[in-house]
This record gives C-alpha cells, sequence and structure tokens, in this order.
C-alpha cells in the first residue's frame, strides 16, 4: 500500500427531466465516489476534466475543489459527491485527475479513468 493513494469509482446517468433532444440538449448526472485506499490523510484540492461531446468536441474544464469542497480523507474514508454535464449531442465521455496533497504537503494527482455519457437506447 502507498502512503497516499485515492480510488476513483464514477456513475453516470442520463437525466430526461433537464433534457431537451429536439433542442439538442442532453443533461447528465454523475455521482463520484473518492476513497483514501493509502495510509495516510490527503485532501482534494482541484479539479480537472475532459468533456468530449458526440461531434469530438472538447471542454477542459478546471477549478479548485469538487462541489464547493476541499475534502481531507483520512485513510480508509470515502467522499461522495454528484454533479452534472450539459451536452449537445446523445453520447459523450468524460476523464480527468484531481489534484491532491498529502498531508506531508506533498502534491500527487489522481487519475479519472474515462467514462461514457449515454442517452438511454443510443448505443448498441
Amino acid at each position: 500500500m502507498k502512503p497516499f493513494e485515492l480510488s476513483v469509482a464514477v456513475e453516470p446517468r442520463y437525466v430526461a427531466d433537464q433534457s431537451n433532444p429536439a433542442k439538442q440538449q442532453f443533461v447528465f448526472a454523475y455521482t463520484v465516489r473518492i476513497t483514501n485506499t493509502g495510509e495516510r490523510p490527503a485532501q482534494v484540492i482541484s479539479r480537472h476534466w475532459v468533456i468530449t461531446d458526440g461531434d469530438r468536441g472538447e471542454q477542459d474544464v478546471r477549478g479548485l475543489g469538487v462541489v464547493g469542497q476541499q475534502p481531507l480523507l483520512a485513510p480508509g474514508e470515502t467522499f461522495e459527491y454528484t454533479s452534472g454535464c450539459p451536452l449537445t449531442t446523445p453520447v459523450g465521455t468524460m476523464r480527468g485527475s484531481y489534484h491532491c496533497v498529502g498531508e506531508n504537503g506533498v502534491p500527487f494527482d489522481v487519475e479519472i479513468p474515462e467514462f461514457v455519457l449515454a442517452m438511454p437506447r443510443t448505443l448498441h
């Protein structure tokens, strides 16, 4: 086990009641679980997302914290939040990273593997 290590799991979903396919408005929500799988406390400082729509258009989103917080996670602790993403296509992807700091002040990055955003019945 590493002294500083966080694992990330994401569950995306389509939000039909906020979407309007006739106007090319597709809204997705995603719930993220960040778990400290390391041996020491670590804090999430900022986020970086690359959002790609079905036309290969990319948005680069950076900001401090997650949902207005910079959670400090003790070993074994999990922080969960839900956020949203509008697209102009019914299918897209998201990937990114969290910039974190260990309790010793040393920064490290945690990759967020790519996941698919898809309106139901659009992928085979």
